[in-house]
This record gives C-alpha cells, structure tokens and sequence, in this order.
C-alpha cells in the first residue's frame, strides 16, 4: 500500500484531527498553547453541533428552536475568541446550501434557450442561494436579547475575517437580516435628558468615544437646558443607544471645544441661540460598522430642530482631526515638501532655527510650545495651511484621509473653517496638536454637495479655507 493511501488505521485518523484542531487555533490566536485550545475547542464544539444539527433539520417547534437558540447563546458568549471562532465556523459549514442543487440551477441558467427557461432557472437559483444560514440566524431574534447577541457576533466576525476569510460568506448572511432589521423605519429617535432612564444615561459614559465623560456632573452640563442629546434606538434594543450626537446651542461658533465642555459656563437661553455645534457624534455598536446610520440621524436631529428653536440659522460641528498629527509627523519625517521653502524659511527665521529644513518638526517637538506666546504665533499660520491641505488633498484611495472629514463631506457638509488650538486637552493635542475644523450644513446645499462628493470626490469649502491652499 503506497504512503498516500496508508492513513485509513485509527491512529492516523486521530493524527490527522488533532493537526486540523491545531491549525484552526493557530489561525484565531497566534502563540496559543495548541493542545490546550485543541482540547477547549473541541469540548465546546461537542456542546454546540447537536444543537446546530437539530436547528438544520428544523427538530420540534418555536418553543424548541428558541430553548436551542439560547443554549447556543450561552455557550458561545461564554466562550473565549478562539472558541467562538471555531463555531462560527461550524455555523458556516453546517448551514451551507446545497452544492448539488447549485450546480443544477446555475447549470441550467447556462442551458437555458428562451425567458421562460431561463426566468425558471433564476427561481430555482434563488431558492438554492437561500441558505439555512439566514434562517438559523434569525431564530435568535425570538430571544429578549437576540437582536444584541447578533450586533456583537457581527463585531467577532469582523475581528475574525482577517485570519478566517472562509467567514465572509456569513457575515454577508448576516448583514442582509441586520440591514433589514435595521432599516430606518425601524429605528426610534430619541431625546436623551437628565431624566432618561439611569442605564441609558451609563450608556452615555461608556460609549462616549469623541470627549470622554469624566463625571456625573459632566454629564448633567452635557443634557441642561442649552445642551441636546439625540440618540437612534431599536425597538430590541430599547437600552442601547445605537448612535448618538451632543450638541450645544450658542449665539455663534465658539473656537474651542474646551470652552462647550466647561462645567462652570453660565447657561445661555436656547431661544436665543442662533447656531447649533454638533460636537460628538459616537457610533456604540461595534458590530453595526459599516451601517450607515449618522447621515440619517443629523437629518432628523437638524429637522427636531428646526421646529423646536426656528431662531437657529447655522449647524454645523467642531470635530477632531483624529489623523492629522500622525500624518503631519510621518510626512516631516519623510522630508516632503508640505509648505512652500519660502514660507519654510520664513517660519525658521522667526523662531531663530539655524536649519529651515528641520525648523518645523523641531518646534512640534517642544512640549511647551502651545504656551510660549512667540513660538505659537509662529506656528499658527504653517498648521492651519498644513490641516488645510491634509483636509483637502491628502486621499486614501478616492476618499478623504481623514475619517471624520469623509464621514461629513458624504453627508453634504462643506469645509467651514479650521481652529487654532481648539481642543487643548491631553487627547486633542496627541491627535491633532489641537487643531480642529467645522463642517457646516448649508440646508439648501447639502444634497448637491452630497452628489459632487459621491460623483467626483469635489469637497466643498468655504473661502477661508480655500485660501489656505494658496
């Protein structure tokens, strides 16, 4: 018997599955001790392929498919990752459509001779693409808490595709119910105040990701009576806010965001406010990425209110420049040519730098230099031309570098103006040497804007801003 055929004896059999195990959890955690996480993956699994055979063959009635449902949800939130890697792979292979079936319709498409056949060939297509996946997935919908259990399987399987292609095909299962689910008929807005109920108001120091919530004083400033907080919820989902924006109402645009967080800031009348600041804006669920849900949430926030205080005239943000610090320092470090040699030079000579080359990257590494007057004023006009151009020209592919910058200019804003030392704080200096921008919404221009971006990548900007490309 030749050496290919020699693996029928029980011994190799064994070999060959303890290889397969030591694979799978090399492929989900790197460095893992491989009989241990062979030994912990396959207990889990054993577990859970009953339960996943019974859902195929669609054993017993509602009551049973919900009791299976929550078996498999326990098991799997109490696994760790490389565990729960592993069953959603199971959960692909186990819920696959039929390949036989496949093959005959798409076969079929091709032999197709006139629309009748080939209208009769797409049917069946479509019922063989119509996979158990959807449907085992949808049975957790049935539990209190399923819509959730799915958002996070969604954020294992986003944080597993890298290392596991082999999920995609899942993933696109789910993305069709959640889109379906998540439609925005669906969705609930909501105004959050210091009355809402506790857990939700937790919810808001969690996941606030733009300013951080330091204290429960921070947020009652957040929600008075010059401050409004919206946030979209599901009817699943009644505790989650799924997305939420602050906002301020100001007579005009403050110039540091510092001074919208102040605690200790008189409350201004909101009938006198002329101008809303959107100035947080925060996505909770990380299994929802890629579910656009800002766009539709700033349209109904800005119709809210609109009816609410009619003397607003002017909405627009103050937003972070979370990658303008990395950008600026790795192009420095690179020795492109950011600025003109003459502006270069003009610069260095004010700050009394021997080397004009080397004259801005040295300033930026000073840690005292947002307090030393003259070097502050000497690298006001450089930074503001420089996040000019990193908001205007620097791409990642056809999009904008800038993530925030993408997010508001898909949405029709335009580039308003950009702040010198707007955010002074640890975290803004770290991301952004303090420099922030405003989007404006210009009701009557956001649609057109959106369709030039969309288009043609055109980015919308004020003057002000257009000037600093000069």
């Amino acid at each position: 018997m030749s050496e290919a055929l020699s693996t029928s004896s029980p011994m190799s059999a064994l070999e060959r599955l303890r290889h397969w195990w030591q694979r799978l959890a090399q492929a989900v955690l790197p460095g893992a001790g491989a009989d241990g996480a062979d030994r912990a993956t396959a207990r889990i699994l054993r577990e859970v392929k009953p339960l996943l055979e019974e859902s195929r063959v669609q054993r017993g009635g509602e009551v049973s498919a919900r009791e299976r449902a929550e078996k498999v949800a326990t098991i799997y939130r109490d696994a760790g990752l490389p565990q729960r890697a592993a069953i959603l792979d199971l959960i692909t292979h186990e819920f696959a459509p039929n390949r036989d079936e496949l093959e005959w319709a798409i076969a079929a498409i091709r032999a197709a001779v006139n629309d009748a056949e080939l209208s009769q060939a797409e049917a069946r297509l479509r019922v063989a693409l119509n996979s158990p996946r959807a449907k085992f997935l949808a049975q957790f919908n049935l539990l209190p808490e399923g819509v959730k259990f799915l958002v996070d399987l969604r954020a294992d399987l986003l944080a597993a595709l890298p290392k596991a292609p082999a999920l995609e095909v899942l993933k696109v299962e789910l993305d069709g119910l959640l889109e379906s689910w998540f439609d925005p008929g669906f969705l609930e807005l909501r105004r959050i105040t210091w009355y809402s109920p506790a857990l939700v108001l937790e919810k808001l120091i969690d996941y606030e990701a733009v300013h951080p919530i330091q204290s429960w004083n921070d947020l009652r400033n957040r929600l008075d009576t010059d401050r409004r907080c919206y946030a979209f919820f599901h009817p699943r989902m009644p505790n989650e806010p799924l997305i939420f924006v602050e906002i301020a109402l100001t007579r005009g645009l403050p110039a540091s965001v510092q001074l919208l967080l102040d605690q200790n800031a008189p409350v201004q009348d909101p009938r006198t406010a002329d101008t809303a600041v959107f100035y947080s804006i925060s996505n909770t669920q990380k299994g929802l990425r890629g579910v656009s849900l800002g766009n539709l949430l700033l349209k109904r926030v800005i119709e809210d209110l609109r009816r609410d205080l009619p003397r607003l005239g002017v909405f627009a943000t103050l937003s972070p420049l979370p990658g303008f610090r990395n950008w600026l320092n790795h192009a420095l470090f690179e020795k492109r040519a950011l600025l003109p040699e003459a502006e270069i030079a003009k610069f260095a000579q004010s700050v009394g730098h021997p080397q004009p080359a080397s004259a801005l990257a040295d300033a930026l590494a000073r840690p005292e230099w947002p307090a030393d007057p003259r070097l502050g004023d000497a690298l006001r006009e450089p930074l503001e031309k420089l996040a000019a151009r990193y908001l205007m020209l620097e791409k990642a592919g056809a999009h904008p570098l800038d993530p925030v910058a993408h997010f508001h200019l898909s949405n029709g804003a335009l580039v308003s103006r950009i702040y010198w030392l707007a955010d002074t704080s640890a975290h803004g200096m770290e991301q952004a040497y303090g420099m922030m921008v405003s989007y404006r919404y210009d009701l009557p221009e956001v649609e057109e804007n959106h369709e030039r971006f969309q288009r043609d990548g055109h980015i919308a900007a004020a003057r002000r801003v257009l000037r600093l490309l000069d």
